[in-house]
This record gives structure tokens, C-alpha cells and sequence, in this order.
């Protein structure tokens, strides 16, 4: 067991996460063979079997179980001790793999990359896109921007700004339908829905201190946060955005607000999630430090 190599247990967690060994071949890029040819070693050297295969995909031995616990140990290990000298080092390096909706990276993760490879250019970042949230541990993630929600017990979530929900429009709708002036005439308008989260289709408003719902019904609809942003910046119709999307496109004369003073924003944190003790990897804290200041400033 002595001449094991770090990135063979790294390697072997990996799998475990996966449950496929092609799976962490497509992620290293390297033939399965020679994945199979690193867990055969592995067992080899530990004189056990580590994994049982089948039809059904890789399941734990006992003995792999154990091994398991092992390697990630040792493999958090050799994660503190890097940063324990890249901290010493003038600057962060590395990639980084960011899980974000459609819609921030959009609009707000994109637009930030040039700022951020000027203050760290030895700094790369891979974007993990979708409105599912994604599986930290399973999909090799470092840092998930995330909007409320439960998190888990092993993760460090940092609070980096602030999210709400409000309705927007493009001018040329405005100015080829008008905009309504009271939530009730919102059903005379040509509505943006999302079938991906029904429930984000009941549009929240104050009236008399108390919010009331309205059953938004979508002239268009998309599963996809990002597509409703440019369905409304089309001027297809009105929309409920994220205020981290339509805030900084109303600053740059792209959309107005409708029924600012009549919709309920209800603001929630938007954290960014690291799983672990990765928060205190150089990379990881620059890119959390950066974006902190970055959404401050364009949120």
C-alpha cells in the first residue's frame, strides 16, 4: 500500500461518487481500460476486492467502504496541504468548476470573467449550466451559486448578495401594448411563464399588507431561466426575473420595471457553496472573495 499513488485514491473516490467507471473516464479524458487497470492495482495492493460489478452499475465491498473512507481522507489531505502553500504563494492558480443557473451565469457569471482573469490570470473556470441543482460531490463541483435552500451538513455556503423576483419588460412592449397599472389587468397582457417551477408562476403581490397571488398564465413559456430573459428582452412579453438578471439590464435602458410598487421581490440570500474544507483552497476563496464584490456592484 505504500507505493499507492494520491491520484490513484483520488481516482477511486471518484468512482465510488460516479458509480461508472466510464463516467470517470469521459472525466479524466483517459481510455475505461485504464481506469479498470488503476481499481485492479487498488485491490492488488489492498488484497481485497474493493467494488463489486453487475448489470446494475458498481456497488462497495465492505472492504471498499473502508478504503473509501481512507482515500477521501487522504485526498482532503493532500487538498489542505496544497493550499497550506499556494496561501504563501503571490498568486491563486488553478481551475475551478462553478455550478450556477442559466440565467446568473448569463447575465452575471459571464459578464464578470474578464474582471476576474485580470485580478488572477493564472485562473481558469469551468461553468456547470442549469436550473437543476446540481450534485457537488457526484459532479466534481467547487463552488455552487445558489439562491436559499437547504444546504448540506459538510457543505460552507458564504453569502455573496442578494436575490429577489420581480416582473420586467422590454420598452418595445411597453410602447406597443402599454403596461399595466394594477396586478388585475396583468390577464389583458401577453404573460413569459417557466414550465420548469410551476410554483414560480404564482406572482407574488403586497396589497393592504398582505400578499396576494396571481396565477400568472404564459403566452409563451420556456424550461429554462435563461430563455425567459431573452423572450422578454424580445419583447414578447412581460416576465418575472430573477432581480439579479432584470435590475442590472433595467441600468443599461434594456427593460423597465412593471408594477414596481405593487410586486412583493421577496428577497432571499444568494450564497456561493463549497463542499468540505475546499473553501480554504486559494483558488476557490479568490473566486468567492471576487464575486462577493462583483455582485455588490452589479446587483
Amino acid at each position: 500500500m505504500r507505493h499507492l499513488q494520491f491520484d490513484e485514491l483520488a481516482l477511486y473516490a471518484r468512482v465510488a461518487d460516479l458509480g461508472s467507471l466510464s463516467a470517470v473516464a469521459r472525466e479524466r479524458d483517459v481510455p475505461v481500460s485504464q481506469v479498470s487497470r488503476t481499481l485492479a492495482r487498488l485491490e492488488k495492493a489492498c488484497g481485497a476486492r474493493l467494488m463489486r460489478r453487475s448489470t446494475h452499475g458498481l456497488s462497495l465491498t465492505e472492504e471498499g467502504r473502508t478504503f473509501l473512507d481512507y482515500s477521501r481522507r487522504a485526498v482532503v489531505t493532500l487538498e489542505e496541504m496544497e493550499g497550506e502553500f499556494a496561501a504563501r504563494s503571490a498568486e491563486p492558480s488553478g481551475r475551478v468548476r462553478v455550478a450556477t443557473s442559466t440565467v446568473v451565469a448569463q447575465y452575471q457569471i459571464i459578464p464578470s470573467l474578464p474582471a476576474l482573469t485580470a485580478r488572477h490570470p493564472r485562473l481558469q473556470v469551468d461553468l456547470e449550466v442549469g436550473d437543476r441543482l446540481a450534485d457537488m460531490t457526484r459532479e466534481g463541483i467547487d463552488i455552487a451559486i445558489r439562491a436559499g435552500g437547504e444546504l448540506a451538513d459538510t457543505a460552507v455556503a458564504r453569502q455573496i448578495g442578494t436575490l429577489g423576483r420581480a416582473l420586467y419588460a422590454a420598452p418595445a412592449y411597453g410602447q406597443a401594448h402599454g403596461l399595466p397599472a394594477q396586478p388585475d389587468e396583468l390577464a389583458q397582457h401577453r404573460l413569459v411563464t417557466t414550465t420548469a417551477v410551476p410554483l414560480l408562476n404564482a406572482w407574488p403581490f403586497r396589497h393592504e399588507g398582505a400578499t396576494t397571488l396571481f396565477p400568472a398564465s404564459g403566452h409563451w413559456r420556456a424550461n429554462d431561466s435563461g430563455m425567459l430573459a431573452t423572450m422578454v428582452l424580445q419583447g414578447l412579453g412581460i416576465g418575472r426575473l430573477s432581480t439579479l438578471v432584470g435590475e442590472p439590464l433595467v441600468h443599461a435602458g434594456e427593460l423597465v420595471r412593471v408594477l414596481q410598487d405593487h410586486v412583493d421581490v421577496q428577497t432571499v440570500p444568494v450564497f456561493a457553496v463549497t463542499a468540505g474544507t475546499r473553501h480554504r483552497l486559494p483558488k476557490i476563496k479568490a473566486c468567492v472573495d471576487y464575486w462577493a464584490e462583483w455582485f455588490a456592484r452589479n446587483a
